[in-house]
């Protein structure tokens, strides 16, 4: 079934491959190896509806080598894992993918179980004080599934953006979108859909279209609640092809 199908309860916590332009010579194949793909890979990629994990290994492969560089996932629920052990997060494993491909960056897990666009943008000043070279946007899910309007969580998006580029300017920022479940109506639920495409259009960055892509809906994949994914589906979030 679809995620459209699903019917939950508003008080629950929730939290492609991409085509090639024509005259642009096929790098090599992702399912490989993601990571010579990402050698090889020019900047449009990073534009483009990728894989979670391939998004940023392109992002990791456009920073100048050096010291080691920080990863900040500033999510909700999803990025910790809720419901299990932390290292089976995707920023856990992402993390462990980093290591095994001997990359200079470490993951900072900001996810904070319940939160909306307006706490992550509560806590941003006091992220920022570390540097951010790659932040991951994962909020707005429980935005959604609170009902806030779709300007306050657009609103609460385009600050965060704005406020990290204004102390990190050459920071990269990549746009984790989210879908709602049928029982918010139509209307909320296609205009919540259209807030990701818009804002990273808007900044001209990259958007993983729906995190949950292949994971929300399939049992097998999700706790019993049918919100938050289990350790499989976790993995299937970052599945980066390496």
């Amino acid at each position: 079934g679809s995620y459209s199908q699903i019917v939950v309860r508003r008080t629950a916590a929730p939290s492609a491959r991409t085509p090639r332009p024509r005259g642009i010579p096929r790098p090599v194949d992702c399912r490989d190896s993601v990571l010579e793909c990402a050698r090889s890979a020019p900047l449009w990629y990073s534009r483009q509806r990728l894989s979670f994990f391939f998004s940023l290994f392109l992002f990791a492969f456009t920073l100048h080598a050096g010291e080691a560089k920080r990863i900040v996932i500033l999510g909700d629920s999803i990025a910790t894992g809720y419901g299990l052990d932390p290292e089976e997060s995707y920023p856990a494993l992402l993390q462990k993918k980093i290591e095994a491909a001997k990359l200079p960056y470490t993951v900072v897990n900001a996810g904070l179980s319940g939160d909306t666009t307006a706490g992550g943008l509560r806590r941003l000043d006091w992220l920022l004080k570390q540097p951010v070279d790659i932040l991951v946007l994962e909020l707005g899910g429980n935005d959604g599934l609170r009902g806030i309007p779709i300007s306050e969580t657009r609103t609460n998006l385009q600050t965060i953006i704005d406020r990290a580029l204004k102390k990190y300017p050459g920071a990269k920022i990549l746009i984790a979108g989210m879908k709602m479940p049928a029982n918010m109506g139509p209307q909320y639920t296609t205009d919540f859909e259209k807030v990701f495409p818009d804002i990273a259009k808007k900044n001209n960055l990259p958007l993983v279209p729906f995190l949950l892509e292949n994971v929300a809906a399939k049992p097998e994949l999700n706790q019993g609640d049918r919100i938050h994914p289990t350790a499989e589906g976790q993995k299937k979030i970052g599945r980066a092809h390496v």
